[in-house]
């Protein structure tokens, strides 16, 4: 991954940081870099697919990284790669191959009982999908990170961000562990960072500017190095023959123009060289160059850098090396996490979200360090599920793609999704009826209470006896009581599964109680008066 062997030939630039030192600043992350280390620890179960919580691991990681940055007042951006590009097709396919390879091995392993052997090659063979992606994205928005998904490369993203001004919502650094980075022009990029935030740093101003280290750039610009690192070979074009990084800036730092390294490598290599490679290597420096981006602001698809005429006509106007050109309504819903970005369909927003709440949302909040506040927003999301459903289904966007012809549009296949989505929150509805149906309930069982009552007296100061309550009237007050009881013990059981039956059977018996004590006194207040009827009757025979 990146440029092969470039980060041990610029060893003299690396230089040893803390994150820490861009405290109060906003700092982008490669989140595919990140997902795969995390991975690591759980490959045998992403491999195989197996069930429980295990499996899940990698998000525990990443938060902890989150969690970290947040601790040290760094504003982290998270970037996700999207779809393939067509150049890179090549890369992929070798990858996918040795992935598969991998697994297989460890398949066998695995059926020999050496389960050490198979969790070493599990790890080579995992790979992240975009729905483990989409799974960390649910975490992001309820954890209010700012997140982006790029319309195919996250390192061409993070280099339009480093370009932006701070006040523009740029970013100074980026975490990573792909040397690509570098060749897309970043100023700074922090590599190998662990579990306390120390890592490895490599400035570009530094480079360019030093002239006592070797190997010296002191006479190389941003093209000759971008060019250097094509010309060592990259995820969109193998190198020549017998061409690595020493012999790549070995010929750049001698010619300083790469029209002319070009020339001299097909007089050298003669038929070693591809005879396409000349056209090969622009469009590998143009996808450094001009690779499509998303631009937040605009909420559209465009171009790294804008492409000058000149390579527009050596290239014929083909530009199908950057990737088909995305709708902006597609490209936002993209950019948003709402789709997959290569297979295009939508995602179970539903489903995601019961995952979320279920397993990782609490487990992300153990470590040292996560804020003190993270228990109260687990609590949060768990207490309002219908609520946070919906919002994110407001989020969802409606994409339409129009024919050259132009007159039809057809709907995407997600807008069935949030009808599908709305259903499943009405169903919920039912099952589990908001605070505020709740309430109404309790404010009509009030007015019901209201209307049965008897009308005072005009004094004001006179007690009413219990005998002056209708029976019916009774009843009505100890299931509002007992109503209102169960809504406070519902919200409760909410937050916090564990303390169902504590919290249950408390209020429930006082309340029990009450109302035992209180028909209790009411029937003797009855047989009392019935007693006092019955003795002024007998006096008053007696006495004719």
């Amino acid at each position: 991954m990146g440029i092969k062997d470039l980060l041990r030939f610029m060893k003299p630039y690396v230089e040893t940081a803390h994150i820490k030192k861009y405290a109060g600043k906003r700092v982008g992350i490669d989140a595919y870099s990140w997902l795969h280390k995390g991975a690591y620890s759980c490959s045998m179960e992403l491999c195989l697919n197996s069930e429980g919580d295990k499996k899940l691991q990698y998000l525990n990681y990443f938060m902890h990284r989150i969690n970290m940055l947040r601790h040290y007042k760094i504003t982290p951006v998270v970037v996700f790669d999207g779809g393939n590009l067509p150049c890179k097709s090549a890369t992929e396919d070798e990858r996918h191959k040795r992935r598969k390879t991998n697994r297989d091995q460890a398949m066998l392993k695995l059926k020999e009982g050496n389960v050490a052997g198979a969790v070493e090659l599990f790890q080579r063979a995992v790979s992240v999908t975009p729905s483990m992606a989409h799974h960390l994205i649910q975490i992001l928005k309820s954890e209010n990170i700012e997140f982006v998904v790029a319309p195919y490369e996250a390192d061409a993203q993070l280099a339009y961000l480093s370009n932006l001004k701070e006040e523009k919502n740029g970013i100074v650094a980026v975490i990573s562990e792909d040397s690509d980075l570098l060749a897309y022009g970043c100023p700074a990029v922090f590599f190998k960072m662990d579990a306390n935030g120390n890592g490895q740093e490599v400035v570009l101003d530094h480079v360019f500017s030093c002239d006592t280290r070797v190997p010296s750039f002191r006479h190389f610009n941003k093209d000759l190095f971008t060019g250097m690192c094509v010309l060592a070979g990259c995820d969109f074009l193998p190198s020549v023959p017998g061409i690595g990084i020493t012999r790549a800036y070995n010929l750049v730092s001698k010619y300083r123009n790469l029209d002319r390294v070009l020339s001299m490598l097909k007089f050298e290599k003669g038929d070693q060289m591809p005879e396409d490679y000349t056209k090969s290597f622009r469009e590998a420096v143009a996808v450094f160059y001009h690779a499509r981006i998303y631009d937040v602001s605009l909420k559209r698809i465009k171009h790294l850098k804008p492409i000058p005429e000149e390579l527009l006509q050596f290239l014929d106007e083909e530009l199908d090396f950057l990737g088909p050109e995305i709708l902006p309504s597609l490209a936002m819903s993209i950019a948003q996490g709402n789709i997959d970005p290569c297979t295009m369909e939508a995602f179970d927003v539903f489903s995601s979200k019961v995952n979320h709440v279920s397993t990782a949302n609490i487990k992300k909040i153990s470590g040292p360090f996560s804020r003190q506040e993270a228990f109260t927003q687990a609590s949060k999301d768990s207490s309002v599920f219908a609520i946070s459903s919906s919002k994110s289904r407001k989020e969802t966007a409606v994409v339409e793609t129009t024919q050259a012809s132009g007159a039809e549009q057809t709907q995407s296949p997600f807008m069935d999704e949030s009808e599908c989505l709305e259903e499943a929150v009405a169903l919920q509805n039912i099952i589990c009826p908001s605070i505020s149906t709740r309430k109404m309930v309790a404010e009509e069982k009030k007015s019901h209470r209201k209307e049965v009552l008897k009308v005072p007296d005009n004094n004001p100061f006179r007690k009413r006896k219990v005998e002056e309550f209708e029976p019916d009237e009774m009843d009505s007050v100890t299931e509002l009581v007992s109503e209102l009881t169960d809504v406070e013990s519902l919200e409760v059981i909410c937050t916090i599964p564990e303390s169902q039956q504590s919290v249950e059977s408390k209020p429930v018996k006082r309340i029990e109680l009450k109302r035992v004590t209180k028909e209790k006194k009411v029937k003797r207040s009855n047989s009392q008066s019935s007693e006092n009827k019955k003795n002024t009757i007998l006096n008053f025979f007696s006495r004719v």
